[in-house]
This record gives structure tokens, C-alpha cells and sequence, in this order.
């Protein structure tokens, strides 16, 4: 709940877009900030907003998704409801995305494109854990695998 407090505090001054359209969105507001096109490799997304002059953003979709990202191996489960703040090269306080190390998800807060070398994206937890993993393992073309 803590979430539609958080969206609707940012709604005022948003882009929003709703339906089939927000696919295409996200994949320019990524790619503004520097971010592999993959990385959020979401279907049935029913609304999405994206704040320029506070950077914070949401996508809600009609049901979690866990996606394996085949060549790192790595499966990530994604919320219906995700939020984060976005800038350059860098999402901060995400919600609704946890990577899951030994079976068990964890909660990731920071994603950095850019560290620890210009080549990597680096995933940080709220109790700084962190796994870094190559840009091009999150390219769109491997966005084909997902398990609901």
C-alpha cells in the first residue's frame, strides 16, 4: 500500500500512458537513461508513469513475473507493482524487484549501469549485497524467457 501512496504523490506532472503503448515507452525512457532495454522484460503492462521533474517511476501489470535471464543464469521475479527513481545510469529506492541468490529472493534496492566497469550492471540489496552482471546480458534479445 505504501506503493499507491508513493504514485499518487508523484502523479501530478507525470507522463502516464496505459495499455500496449507503455511497452514502447519504457523502452525510450531506458534507453534515455542509459539502461540495457531488457532489463524490465514485462507483458501485460496496464499503466506505466514516469515523473521528469522528481525522476520517480511506476509500472503496474496485471500479475508478478519471474523471468530467467538465460545467459548470466540469474532469475529475477518482478511485482505487479514496481517503482523506482531514475537518473542517469542509476534506479534508486526499487520496489518490486528481487533477484534470487540460492532460492531465496532478495530485495533489490539499486540498480547501476556503469559499475564496477563500464561494461557492467550492478544490483545492489538494502543491506548491500550486490551482484554485478555484463550489460549485454540484459539486451532484448533475451527477454524470451519468462515462467508465471
Amino acid at each position: 500500500m505504501a506503493t499507491v501512496k508513493l504514485i499518487e504523490t508523484h502523479k501530478q506532472g507525470a507522463d502516464i500512458c496505459h495499455g500496449s503503448i507503455c511497452n514502447t515507452k519504457i523502452q525510450k525512457v531506458l534507453e534515455e537513461f542509459s539502461f540495457p532495454k531488457g532489463l524490465l522484460p514485462l507483458d501485460d503492462i496496464e499503466e506505466f508513469g514516469f515523473n521528469r521533474n522528481t525522476g520517480f517511476v511506476w509500472l503496474k501489470t496485471k500479475k508478478k513475473k519471474e523471468h530467467k535471464f538465460k545467459s548470466i543464469g540469474q532469475t529475477t521475479i518482478y511485482n505487479a507493482e514496481i517503482t523506482c527513481f531514475l537518473e542517469k545510469c542509476h534506479m534508486s529506492k526499487v520496489t518490486g524487484v528481487k533477484g534470487k541468490e540460492l532460492m531465496i529472493p532478495v530485495a533489490v534496492n539499486d540498480i547501476l549501469v556503469g559499475a564496477p566497469a563500464a561494461d557492467m550492471v550492478k544490483f545492489t540489496s538494502a543491506v548491500g549485497l550486490s551482484r554485478a552482471h555484463p550489460i549485454s546480458a540484459f539486451e532484448l534479445e533475451d527477454a524470451g524467457s519468462a515462467t508465471n
